[in-house]
């Protein structure tokens, strides 16, 4: 028999209950936080300081990491405040409000991962056309528009997942809240939901290049994993590992992608790391 009683929060199950892994977790995902906090602000104060990165590869990039900075603080602190303290109840508005802004960042950054795409197409089949290609004003449109479809579809999916009926139970089995978990738990018709969801110049452009596809194979292939599977073969289990890897670790994973392999972000790490031992020098 369903019980209609309307949910005020939920229950997320986390990723286990063994309390002897609690602290050791918290310190691995406390570790894989401070590296993108520090790895993705710092690529945009990085791209903001050296003139040299003031191209439009490296605005989307600057965009990029502010939006792995955001996905992963909309579920990251939440999953160490659990491991800390073993509370694992949420408010169906701060549920609803994490599924928001992790579906908003999630959804920018696939359009930004795609306008990062045309600016290669565009410097490596058209290069003589580029620079009136990739304008200012078409960066900027490119930007921001990445950032309206997100809010807007996080607005649409939101608004989809919430407006359900939660009368199965409250325990989410997921470590934050996630659309197949949520909708697991749903009574209602929930099919609108199910279905929403130079040499030395073409070198460095072959190099930029490269480092997208990587990052882009990675995101959309646990992305394909997670979401583009029929319903009836999500496994929770399985779908959490998927989840840490989605949803924590690749947004610390996209800077190092992306200055590992390309010699202008090393050129002006070792400028920006100079001027500031010049600095200390200079006061001491």
């Amino acid at each position: 028999m369903e019980n209609n009683t309307e949910v005020t929060e939920f229950i997320l199950v986390g990723l286990t209950d063994d309390p002897e892994l609690q602290i050791p977790l918290f310190i691995v995902f406390l570790f894989i936080y401070l590296i993108t906090l520090v790895g993705n602000l710092g690529m945009i104060e990085l791209i903001l300081l050296d003139s040299c990165l003031h191209t439009p590869m490296y605005f989307f990039l600057s965009n990029l990491s502010l939006v792995d900075f955001g996905y992963s603080s909309a579920v990251t602190p939440k999953v160490m405040v659990g491991f800390l303290t073993g509370d694992k109840f949420t408010l169906y508005n701060a549920c609803a409000t994490q599924f928001f802004f992790f579906v908003a960042f999630i959804t920018a950054e696939s359009f930004l991962l795609a306008s990062m795409a045309y600016d290669c197409y565009a410097v490596l089949c058209k290069p003589l056309h580029y620079t009136t290609t990739m304008t200012t004003n078409v960066c900027a449109r490119l930007a921001i528009g990445s950032y309206v479809y997100g809010f807007l579809n996080a607005s649409i999916h939101t608004g989809n997942t919430f407006r359900l009926s939660f009368c199965r139970s409250n325990v989410v089995e997921y470590f934050f809240c996630d659309a197949p978990p949520l909708l697991a738990l749903s009574c209602s018709d929930n099919y609108i939901s199910e279905m929403l969801r130079s040499s030395e110049g073409r070198q460095k452009a072959f190099s930029t290049c490269a480092s997208h596809l990587t990052a882009v194979s990675i995101f959309y292939g646990t992305g394909i994993f997670m979401y583009l599977r029929p319903n009836s073969s999500h496994f929770m289990g399985t779908n959490k590992m998927a989840s840490v890897f989605y949803a924590i670790v690749i947004p610390m994973l996209n800077p190092l992608v992306y200055s590992l392999r390309n010699k202008e972000v090393k050129s002006a790490f070792k400028k920006t790391v100079g001027k500031a031992k010049a600095s200390i020098g200079f006061i001491f």
